[in-house]
């Protein structure tokens, strides 16, 4: 969910205890302008609204590796208004395709981004196998992180944060608020699911969508386990235009993220499957459904119309969270982060202000 191990070259696109945690010494705090790919004109809560919003990157240890984080704005453990960590989604993505959503540090508001274990700027681990890559692993390298910016529990001990994940990076943060974790204060559920079986029969109602001739070239090539054929990826790209990212024009932060997946595509591989809509990794079975009324922190749910998360995926959260708001954009397929920048800003800051 949101990568491809099939990108073409030519668009590119239960919480254990906690790890004993050493973060390691960041480089110099740095002032930015806005994300590559966003403009600043009418974005009145855009983080490009105040030049002085400071950036600064580091990581943190975990198991002997390393996780990338980059947080835009200050942890100020005295701010009235708590961080927003991200999850990016894959599994094994990059966090470059969420950098607009930095538009939330606009506010005074800090915004954590990091790449999850196997991609982007953490350690890659290349030889490792399916059992390894568990959602598990993940959970625990997210509760790592959060203790290591000094983020996790209640209090004096920790600072509090809101969560938000897009795609994957939804049922990671489904899996997080699931164990109750001190100092959760509310989650962002972006374009993502409760159950991989549900999404997929949805995939392939939304597949059925396509020219008869894409279908026959995308069920061939998977029949014939050659889906690195070029004919293979362009079929792919008609359903990716449709219901990945609508714009004509895919900013740069999406190309390198896919690229990344391209570059390295063990965990997208080992956990996901060859396409966004073909789930046969290790998280095929993966639901929580049955569970979404154990969340007990307020939750916003977004998404586009032509979302590969449908509709019908959203509602299923929207009923299954108590008291959750599900804000749906017309415009939109899986990135209304992009497609529909400004109106997700304010709806996303809103909440944040909200539940804060």
């Amino acid at each position: 969910m949101v990568g491809t191990s099939t990108f073409p070259a030519a668009s590119r696109t239960h919480l254990s205890r906690p790890e004993q945690v050493r973060l390691t010494t960041p480089p110099p705090t740095r002032t930015v302008g806005p994300p590559p790919g966003v403009g600043g004109g009418g974005f009145s809560r855009g983080w490009w609204d105040n030049p002085g919003v400071n950036e600064s990157e580091g990581t943190v240890e975990f198991r002997g590796w390393r996780t990338w984080y980059r947080v835009t704005g200050s942890l100020d453990p005295s701010s009235p208004l708590a961080p927003i960590v991200l999850l990016h989604g894959g599994p094994g993505a990059t966090h470059d395709y969420l950098d607009a959503m930095r538009g939330l540090a606009g506010s005074g508001r800090a915004v954590v981004q990091y790449d999850q274990l196997g991609n982007g700027r953490s350690t890659h681990l290349r030889d490792r196998g399916a059992d390894f890559w568990t959602v598990g692993l993940f959970c625990d390298e997210l509760h790592n992180l959060l203790a290591g910016l000094g983020l996790a529990g209640d209090g004096a001990a920790g600072r509090g944060y809101h969560l938000l994940g897009q795609s994957w990076g939804g049922c990671l943060a489904l899996e997080h608020a699931l164990r109750q974790p001190p100092g959760l204060r509310s989650l962002v559920l972006a374009d993502t699911l409760s159950s991989v079986p549900d999404f997929a029969a949805e995939c392939q109602r939304l597949l059925a969508g396509l020219p008869p001739d894409v279908q026959a070239t995308i069920r061939r090539h998977e029949e014939a386990g050659t889906t690195a054929d070029p004919a293979y990826v362009e079929a792919c790209m008609v359903f990716y235009k449709r219901h990945v990212c609508r714009l004509d024009t895919w900013p740069d932060e999406v190309l390198r993220s896919f690229q990344a997946i391209d570059d390295d595509p063990t965990v997208y591989g080992t956990m996901n499957g060859p396409s966004e809509f073909t789930v046969i990794g290790t998280i095929r079975d993966w639901q929580v459904t049955e569970r979404l009324g154990e969340i007990r922190v307020p939750t916003l749910i977004v998404s586009g119309r032509h979302d590969e998360t449908t509709p019908r995926l959203q509602e299923t959260l929207r009923d299954g969270i108590a008291g959750s708001e599900w804000v749906c954009f017309e415009d939109s397929s899986h990135m209304p982060h992009l497609e529909e920048p400004e109106r997700w800003l304010e709806t996303v800051g809103a909440f944040l202000g909200r539940a804060d």
